[in-house]
């Protein structure tokens, strides 16, 4: 088993589409999807962009405001989770600093409620 400490991977600040106080570390990637640890300082911003592809961000400590194609902002904290569709505009904003997980890619994500893999039964 290994342990990976999501914080302490090396990050690479981030400014493109206006963003500030943003930084990622990658830390997995598969045929299909990739993984990245997200670091938002207090006030940062993930400037609005589309979506390469589906993007789930998952808050793993702090509080992120998020808003998709429509603008309208939804306040999100810690196992919480943001999903934006392909080519989706949208934009990630922290008033109290953030640390999230980001998967993005080819992924199925089941609705509220629903299983996508029944696991073993």
């Amino acid at each position: 088993m290994r342990v990976i400490s999501l914080a302490d991977l090396p990050h690479r600040p981030v400014e493109a589409h206006g963003s500030r106080g943003f930084s990622v570390g990658a830390f997995g990637i598969s045929a299909d999807a990739h993984l990245v640890a997200v670091s938002l300082a207090r006030g940062g911003v993930v400037g609005r962009h589309p979506a390469s592809g589906r993007q789930l961000l998952v808050v793993l400590s702090g509080e992120a405001e998020v808003s998709g194609h429509d603008g309208v902002v939804r306040r999100l904290g810690p196992g919480e989770a943001a999903v934006w569709e392909p080519g989706e505009m949208h934009e990630t904003r922290s008033p109290t600093g953030l640390l999230a997980m980001i998967v993005e890619g080819d992924l199925d994500l089941a609705a509220p409620g629903e299983q996508v893999d029944p696991g073993d039964t």
